[in-house]
């Protein structure tokens, strides 16, 4: 809207200067932004525009001095969010108002202050809504003086030992094979996230409990309570817009910057996403397109009240020429049969078919299929990894998404959708047939003028779809290779490549590879024997890993307890080759080599023992593997000299491997399957899946990290004996 503003005071102002206060945003100061706003396409032709326009570097959160010398001042700041934390709506829309207006007393002079606020300040009234004062006796400073404290409050709330030992254990459910320290800076993440929930949580029940849909429209009255005090000796004026969207006109139809309210809700419609509305068909939904909104407030400013006698204006559609969801429905879906978003092969996407059961229906349809998400979600995260498990989680991972978008913007919007408010527009109208002839072409801001049809059809729909249709046709334009690779390796000696064995080169694991070894000794009736042993155990050994992957690995090499070392190392060289290259993945082994011959070096550490590492020796600079404890006779214990590389572990020794050879992990790769890695991949600048488990899946495309599939060699069979025939 301030954009809009700006460009309409602009072009059809010519003698008016404007200064903008405009806040620096991270290195990029207040002037630069403003100049970049100047060479957007809707200033072209505005050759004077830069010399017309002051900028007043601040913040509503730190006002600086203004210029002594303004004949109006337009307040079209704010926190537009329905959902904003408590105690930012309330520093933004109570405090930020109440220190622009002590700024303003400040230059000695009174200029015409015009203060947008919205037509929903009138909570959950019903019927008419006049332009005047909302009518409550809520105590302004006990309810600032809440607000601003509750952060401090449910901070202090979020350290308390029930908030953090659930947030604890979940986080230890789901990081424990990781580390400790993983889980613990999930359980912070967490802690952090509960506070925000609560912020926005208190500050819309406490709204509720006084009359408003929310925290926004609550905020947005209490500031208007500030204005009003400021009228009683200044010259105010009140403008309420009713749900803002694209413009009808200028600077041209469709023009919008950014997602306002109903965009979300139409693509999703268009996307097949929201079955239903949680309200009724005949309910009006108050929508006026940017460029009236801006043409009234230049009226407004060019008719000043008198002091003490503040005026108010909706700008607003609602009471005489009402759309109801019902219309909004029929015309965003007859755009939509005309013009459907295409879901990949599968052709138009299938539009739902809005009944308007009513909320409780919705909630409860929305309910069954949150439900069935967790049991999908449970199930997915249990299974064995595969292609297609991954796959079904990434499309699970979408409807989930879809869930929560549900959830989030039902809920906000369920209020609106409820709303039997007509906000009447008598003064915003006299307003309008006071202007001039040309006044009224140059400012048009009479709503009674839109047809929603070809507003909706042929204007608003095709400029909210647009950008995403340019984005879907990029995405189709790319062909989705299976494998995604680094760009390509950094040609520098300190990088070094970590690459995890059994799940990332090998597609063995160490269970497999005990009974490879152990059977390969033992005669046929003996080999059932051992086979179903180990197959008894394996139900409680995933249990293990699942928990803990080094009591896991500590499990499975008790069962090396008598053997001999140097047999152990014997076989390996004379036997165990052929074994690795049946699991050795040929793509594995190219990156490895793309990394020597970059320069860089290349680093293996496993959980394995070391003897089954010896075939792997020619590839790698180091390998950090695990030692069997052996006694004074070379005979294995059934221990480990030390504890396994695993989670955690395996990045502290990487650190410290870093340090001792000048390596630069920031540039390193690292190579992994397992969410029990991702301290590894964590570790490194240039962290690469490889055939994840779910959950590194998911965490990998969180944080757009590489994933790649490398396939295992094809030129052998595996066979359920792993010591192969051998009678």
């Amino acid at each position: 809207m301030g954009e809009a503003l700006l460009r309409l005071l602009l072009s059809e102002v010519p003698r008016a200067r404007l200064t903008v206060l405009v806040r620096p945003k991270g290195s990029t100061t207040a002037e630069a932004r403003v100049a970049t706003l100047l060479q957007k396409p809707v200033f072209e032709g505005l050759e004077d525009a830069a010399s017309r326009v002051e900028v007043l570097s601040g913040d509503l959160t730190d006002v600086p001095p203004l210029p002594p010398d303004l004949d109006a001042v337009v307040h079209c700041a704010g926190d537009v969010s329905f959902d904003p934390p408590v105690d930012e709506g309330f520093r933004t829309n109570v405090v930020g108002t109440r220190d622009l207006l002590a700024r303003i007393r400040e230059t000695g002079t009174d200029p015409h202050y015009v203060h947008i606020s919205t037509a929903y300040v009138a909570g959950r009234r019903r019927g008419v809504i006049p332009e005047a004062p909302v009518d409550h006796d809520v105590d302004l400073e006990a309810e600032l003086a809440w607000g601003l404290s509750q952060r401090r409050s449910i901070e202090h709330q979020s350290r308390s030992a029930f908030v953090l030992e659930r947030e604890r254990r979940k986080a230890e459910k789901t990081h424990s094979r990781a580390g400790l320290l993983t889980s613990a800076a999930a359980t912070e993440a967490a802690r952090k996230e509960w506070v925000k929930t609560e912020l926005v949580r208190v500050g819309t029940e406490r709204a509720r409990s006084l009359g408003w849909t929310d925290c926004y429209t609550f905020t947005k009255a209490l500031g208007e309570r500030v204005v009003e005090a400021y009228a009683v000796d200044h010259r105010v004026s009140i403008v309420r817009p009713s749900i803002i969207e694209s413009a009808l006109e200028k600077p041209y139809p469709g023009w919008i910057e950014g997602f306002k309210m109903a965009e979300p809700l139409i693509l999703a419609y268009g996307r097949g996403e929201l079955p239903d509305m949680p309200g009724a068909a005949d309910t009006i939904v108050d929508i006026v397109p940017v460029d009236q909104v801006v043409a009234a407030i230049v009226g407004v400013l060019a008719h000043p009240p008198e002091a003490g006698r503040p005026d108010y204006f909706h700008v607003s559609s609602g009471d005489r020429n009402p759309l109801t969801f019902g219309t909004l429905y029929q015309n965003v879906r007859a755009y939509f049969d005309a013009h459907p978003f295409v879901s990949g092969d599968r052709g138009a996407t299938r539009l739902p078919e809005w009944r308007f059961p009513g909320s409780q229906t919705v909630e409860r349809l929305l309910s069954t299929s949150e439900r069935a998400f967790k049991v999908a979600d449970y199930v997915i995260g249990h299974a064995p990894r595969s292609d297609r498990t991954r796959d079904l989680a990434r499309k699970l991972d979408q409807q989930g998404r879809r869930l929560e978008f549900l959830r989030r913007y039902l809920g906000l919007y369920q209020e609106y959708a409820q709303a039997e408010l007509q906000f009447s527009d008598a003064n915003t109208l006299a307003l309008y047939r006071s202007l001039s002839a040309a006044d009224q072409e140059a400012f048009a801001f009479d709503t009674a003028v839109v047809d929603w049809k070809v507003y909706l059809q042929d204007i608003h729909c095709p400029a909210v779809t647009a950008p995403i249709r340019r984005l879907d046709e990029v995405r189709a334009a790319r062909r989705r290779p299976t494998t995604t690779a680094p760009r390509g390796l950094v040609q520098k000696p300190d990088v070094a490549a970590f690459f995890d064995m059994d799940g990332t080169l090998l597609s063995s694991n160490v269970i497999e590879t005990y009974l490879w070894l152990r059977l390969r000794e033992l005669s046929g009736s003996e080999r059932f024997a051992e086979l179903a042993r180990v197959a008894a155990r394996v139900p409680l050994l995933v249990q293990a890993e699942r928990r803990e992957r080094s009591a896991f690995l500590r499990s499975v090499y008790r069962e090396y307890d008598g053997a001999r070392l140097a047999d152990l190392d014997a076989i390996a060289d004379e036997h165990l080759t052929d074994h690795v290259l049946t699991r050795l993945s040929p793509a594995a082994v190219r990156k490895v080599r793309e990394h020597r011959a970059a320069g860089h070096r290349t680093v293996l550490i496993t959980g394995a023992i070391r003897p089954l590492t010896r075939p792997l020796r020619p590839l790698f600079d180091h390998i950090e593997a695990a030692e069997l404890a052996v006694d004074d006779q070379g005979v294995c214990t059934g221990y480990l000299r030390s504890s396994p590389l695993v989670g955690e572990s395996r990045a502290a020794w990487m650190r410290q491997y870093a340090a001792e050879h000048g390596i630069d992990l920031a540039a390193s790769y690292g190579y992994a399957d397992s969410h029990s890695d991702l301290p590894l991949l964590e570790a490194v600048g240039r962290p690469v899946a490889v055939r994840p488990d779910v959950s590194l899946y998911r965490h990998a495309r969180r944080n757009r990290w590489t994933i790649e599939d490398w396939a295992s060699s094809t030129s052998h069979t595996r066979t359920l004996n792993p010591a192969g025939d051998r009678a």
